[in-house]
């Protein structure tokens, strides 16, 4: 899995649930985000649902679509968490002194 679609899937794990927030939470643009949303939702890796109309217009915005972790999305993201942390320096090695 691609490390933009590990951020996105973090960033839903972490309550941030449209479009907008997960944008403002990773700083990748709409571009990415989307698209990756798009691909994790035909994988099943999230799910979504447009809040309601009313809603949205008594607050004067567009309705937006709430993405959530399926139980397939949260075993990918913690797999592939642990993929990319495996990949990072185990921190400095240490000199042993005799």
């Amino acid at each position: 899995m691609s490390i933009t679609a590990v951020c996105v899937l973090q960033a839903v794990a972490d309550g941030f649930q449209y479009g907008f927030d997960i944008i403002d939470h990773t700083g990748l643009p709409s571009g990415t985000v989307y698209p990756a949303l798009s691909r994790l939702e035909r994988d099943g890796l999230v799910k979504s649902a447009w809040e309601n109309d009313q809603d949205a217009h008594a607050e004067g915005r567009p309705a937006r679509r709430y993405y959530k972790l399926t139980a397939p999305g949260v075993k990918s993201l913690s797999e592939s968490a642990a993929f990319y942390r495996s990949l990072l320096p185990a921190g400095k090695p240490r000199t042993v002194r005799g």
